[in-house]
């Protein structure tokens, strides 16, 4: 009776696409919740890489600042690559790359959200890439978010640690790094089609 049930609820589906009704613009990882069960698994899979990718990005970010910190805060800049790349300790007071000073609290607002947002998509999230780009997010973001509660000159006032460097640019730090890699991956993923459900457009 499952098999006669089946067959009829997808007759136009071959039987080479899966048995979930899955097409390769539709990955059936995409169509867990409604599926056969499997596709819950995916899902918790891709949360884990997410959460994987965050802790590993927010680590980096917390332990490269707890070094600038202690031993590069008021000491001369480090040589890197000659004059193009230093490792200067500054305070910064707004956005990513020094953007917006004076609205320290609203890009504090910000992150939080964007810390919701990412927490909520994650039910709905089958795709690795996406997973990874979130992660990358999520990590920029807490790390930055971080700084904005716990240090000087007060809570969700607090100035972001900066030291990379590079020449005629912006200085930034960790943080920054992975939520600018992050958001160009899910450009690139737009530009693709792919959801973060793993379903694919083709325009």
């Amino acid at each position: 009776m499952t098999e006669a049930e089946r067959v009829i609820g997808t007759p136009d589906i071959p039987d080479a696409e899966g048995a979930d009704g899955a097409t390769p613009q539709q990955p059936s990882e995409g169509a867990g919740p409604a599926g056969d069960g499997t596709g819950g698994g995916r899902g918790r899979k891709k949360v884990l890489v997410l959460l994987g990718v965050a802790v590993l990005a927010y680590a980096l970010d917390l332990v490269s600042k707890m070094i600038v910190v202690a031993k590069l805060e008021h000491e001369e800049p480090i040589e890197i690559f000659g004059e193009w790349l230093k490792f200067d300790a500054i305070r910064n007071a707004g956005a990513a790359f020094g953007i917006g000073e004076a609205f320290t609290v609203i890009f504090t607002a910000i992150a939080a959200v964007v810390i919701i947002v990412i927490i909520r998509l994650a039910r709905k999230l089958y795709s690795l890439p996406w997973a990874i780009a979130l992660g990358l997010l999520l990590g920029g973001a807490l790390g930055n978010l971080t700084d904005r509660i716990f240090r000087s000159p007060g809570v969700f006032k607090g100035a972001v640690v900066d030291f990379i460097a590079p020449a005629h640019f912006a200085v930034f730090n960790l943080a920054d790094s992975a939520i600018v890699c992050g958001g160009i991956l899910i450009v690139i993923l737009s530009f693709k089609g792919l959801d973060p459900d793993g379903t694919v457009h083709k325009d």
